[in-house]
């Protein structure tokens, strides 16, 4: 079993930054593909940035050259690294990880949510 918790949401004014942090525990697990959403109120989750194994990474065009997403493997930890924030980035940020658990039986793939954490931007 792994748990995922995202901390380093709060209330910035526009401009600010904000660094999350999703933090994967457990055992004899590796984290694989890992991405950001988010969720504004009314609104769908939409997929904000992914960090794959080998360091790739993509982003949705709205947050391009303000946000950076990052892993560190050692820690079990990915980021998310926010500059020049808007109050149009005002969601529930969630952390989705992708890992892969190293069983008797060999390695087995889950995915696993964290419990989301706040950002508000105000203007």
């Amino acid at each position: 079993q792994v748990q995922v918790a995202e901390s380093g949401g709060g209330l910035v004014q526009a401009g600010g930054s904000l660094r999350l942090s999703c933090a994967a525990s457990g055992s004899r697990f590796s984290i694989n593909r890992a991405a950001w959403y988010r969720q504004a109120p009314g609104k769908q989750r939409e997929s904000v940035a992914t960090i794959t194994s080998g360091g790739s990474t993509n982003y949705v065009d709205s947050v391009k050259g303000r946000f950076t997403v990052s892993r560190d493997n050692a820690k079990n930890t990915v980021y998310l690294q926010m500059n020049s924030l808007q109050p149009e980035d005002t969601a529930v940020y969630y952390c989705n990880c992708n890992v892969g658990i190293q069983t008797d039986w060999g390695v087995k793939e889950y995915s696993y949510w964290g419990q989301g954490t706040q950002v508000t931007v105000s203007s």
